[in-house]
């Protein structure tokens, strides 16, 4: 009976093979793959991947660079009853050793170029690239026929960014991520006759689980880029490839400041979807006036939710070009204060979840899970505003808020102010120690490339036109970029970190 009514990560692309086996499901370089050429190649890596010396509940590490394979490579993971764990391929040493340590991941699928950052003790199965590799072996593999999982088993541990701390990874079964999924659909507004272009890193749960996997669920023709490429994402808008495209506000703006960006027909764009961090509202007016006819979708939410929380439609930008949205089908989020106690609409306090969609817990971190799940809901960690209507406006995260001479001040609300300095292409807002203010409202800014001569005094004046005195920044630091992580989300940690040391003898 359980196997009857389960639903699972890989059924999501059996369901759409069977509906529609001839219609193309995924391009990637050259190679193009019908829905149902790319259900069996799951089912033969599923095979070799049952016959490497791994059992179900096994985890298995992802070390690669976007491609074909590394989808393939998950939804085998989920066929054969495995636990898929993605690795961020930028970390290296330590980094690396953790999550492949902390994890239990005694396989890794890797990419040949990676393979040899991987500890010693770890095995490899190579992706792709090689006589031995998972994709080449397809071929010669018979398809699966072991037992599948139950919707209540682990898929993936989604390891979170890791922005104020070690990475915790998040237990996420099937029957969170095919709720997600459905969530996804109904609130983006996803249809099989999109053409989504997928450029972010698939490690990241936001270009893994809010598009691709939705999309492939509807039965859509997908596109998979080696990453986000502005010249290569405007080529294939330009010649009607692409009509939908997700990307964080550090990639919208890459695009927006690109040479081509005025000049080229960029009309076959219909949905633009942004998210993973916040979009500077004069960003988005410039957008918005460039492509009057785009419709623009905020995603927001966390890897622990899987991760859509709420999502502000296109219709919905009027007036309310700061918002995040409202909760998606699955959702329910309430502003609470530090108590849990329910806060009034208007009233800032921390956004909670209660969720199919969220995960089971941290996986091995009982002291972490039992920190964040209480009293029947997730806390999130930001803080937010609801309004009397739904919409949710986050403020801030909670460790990024701001104590300057006892009063705190939210580091979304300068950076706001910065953003409508032409000078500013980008800024971070943080909070670095003082003896007198406690922290001091800091603004780590990039100048925009012909406004390299801004000075700290301008940009301080030009802060306290728009905010009261105490919230303007007592400095302002230029830096030739921000540091990230891969979903484009700023690493205020780090910036902490840099600015926080002593000065060199």
């Amino acid at each position: 009976m359980t196997g009857v009514r389960s639903s699972t990560v890989d059924g999501v692309l059996r369901r759409s093979a069977r509906r529609s086996p001839e219609r193309v499901a995924l391009r990637y370089a050259e190679r193009v793959w019908t829905y149902a050429e790319l259900d069996d190649a799951v089912s033969r890596a599923a095979r070799v991947l049952s016959e490497s010396g791994v059992d179900r509940g096994d985890r298995v590490g992802a070390y690669a660079h976007n491609s074909d394979a590394y989808l393939i490579g998950f939804l085998a993971c989920s066929r054969a009853g495995l636990v898929h764990v993605p690795v961020n391929q930028n970390l290296t040493g330590d980094d690396l050793a953790y999550i492949i340590g902390q994890s239990g991941s005694g396989l890794v699928l890797a990419d040949p170029d990676l393979a040899p950052r991987l500890p010693d003790t770890v095995r490899v199965l190579p992706l792709r690239d090689t006589a031995d590799s998972l994709l080449t072996r397809l071929a010669a593999a018979a398809p699966y026929d072991g037992q599948e999982p139950g919707g209540d088993d682990l898929v993936q541990l989604l390891y979170t960014s890791g922005t104020t701390a070690h990475p915790k990874g998040a237990m996420m079964s099937h029957r969170a991520l095919v709720h997600e999924y459905v969530s996804a659909v109904h609130a983006l507004d996803l249809k099989a006759t999109d053409r989504p272009l997928h450029s972010l890193p698939l490690y990241h749960s936001a270009q893994m689980h809010v598009f691709l996997l939705p999309y492939l669920a509807v039965g859509a023709e997908n596109t998979i880029l080696d990453g986000p490429d502005a010249g290569r994402i405007l080529d294939l808008v330009a010649a009607g490839r692409a009509d939908s495209l997700f990307a964080p506000p550090t990639v919208w703006i890459g695009l927006s400041q690109h040479p081509d960006f005025a000049g080229r027909d960029l009309s076959a764009l219909r949905k633009a979807y942004y998210g993973a961090s916040i979009m500077p509202v004069p960003v988005l007016e410039r957008l918005r006036e460039r492509l009057p006819g785009l419709a623009f979708y905020n995603c927001f939410g966390q890897s622990e939710i899987g991760p859509l929380a709420t999502v502000l439609g296109p219709d919905e930008h009027e007036g309310r070009m700061a918002s995040c949205g409202r909760p998606v089908l699955f959702v329910e989020a309430r502003v609470v204060d530090a108590s849990g106690k329910e806060v009034p609409d208007g009233t800032q306090g921390e956004v909670v979840y209660r969720s199919p969609q969220l995960c089971d817990g941290y996986w091995d971190k009982p002291q972490e899970t039992a920190a964040a799940f209480r009293g029947g809901w997730f806390r999130s960690g930001d803080l937010a505003v609801r309004d009397a209507e739904g919409y949710f406006t986050v403020v801030d995260r909670v460790k990024d808020v701001i104590n300057s001479g006892g009063v705190l001040v939210a580091s979304r609300q300068v950076e706001e102010a910065l953003y409508t300095h032409p000078a500013v292409a980008e800024t971070a807002v943080i909070g670095l120690p003082d003896v007198r203010w406690i922290e001091a409202v800091t603004a780590v800014v990039v100048p925009a490339r012909d406004r390299s001569g801004v000075t700290e005094a301008e940009l301080i004046a030009h802060a306290r036109e728009k905010l009261a005195a105490f919230k303007a920044p007592k400095r302002v630091l230029f830096v030739d970029e921000l540091p990230r992580n891969a979903s484009g989300k700023i690493l205020k940690r780090e910036l902490r970190d840099r600015f926080s040391a002593p000065e060199p003898d």
